[in-house]
């Protein structure tokens, strides 16, 4: 389970402007549609052709936990391509991202400071580019820990230094232990 991963499809899924499908059926028809044909269908949910074909005439019409999760997650990865798309463009470009997260924060900076590791609940606004940074990384692929890396980088910068107005010393943000992570466009 990724943390930032998931924060940031959730914000994402904010935008939407239809709900997602609930039925079972009517995920599995949105699916079949999106991919032209159930054998793909059935290959990415790892159930038999025949099964997706009962699911899209509603013969079956309670899907199994785990089956149900698997089509829950993947009609939501594909739903409103282009809503999605303009969101993360906008966050990008003009609208930044907000991060609130309660999490153990601290900093590397010079002898004689206080640095040490404390929890803290931070709601920030962080600018453009580094929502364009964080949407950038991961769909790229990037792993939980960089897109850690690249949230610290931007807290340090925005709230730390408060956009070089303070704490220019600061080396390196340390973000662990989160409790709480949300994002919001």
């Amino acid at each position: 389970m990724s943390t930032f991963g998931d924060g940031l499809d959730k914000a994402v899924q904010k935008a939407f402007t239809r709900p997602v499908p609930k039925s079972a059926g009517a995920q599995m028809r949105y699916l079949v549609k999106q991919h032209k044909g159930t054998r793909q269908v059935a290959q990415m949910l790892r159930v038999s052709q025949r099964t997706v074909e009962r699911y899209v005439k509603d013969q079956i019409k309670k899907p199994r936990p785990d089956l149900a999760t698997r089509l829950e997650t993947e009609v939501r990865k594909r739903w409103q391509p282009q809503i999605r798309a303009r969101a993360r463009q906008n966050a990008a470009t003009t609208g930044g991202i907000v991060i609130d997260t309660r999490a153990r924060l601290g900093y590397l900076a010079p002898i004689g400071s206080t640095d040490e590791d404390r929890i803290r609940h931070l709601t920030v606004a962080l600018p453009p580019r580094h929502a364009a940074r964080l949407f950038e990384a991961q769909e790229q692929g990037a792993a939980d820990d960089r897109l850690r890396e690249i949230a610290a980088e931007a807290l340090k910068e925005t709230y730390f230094q408060d956009g070089g107005r303070r704490a220019g010393s600061l080396e390196e943000v340390r973000f662990t232990d989160i409790e709480h992570l949300e994002f919001d466009l």
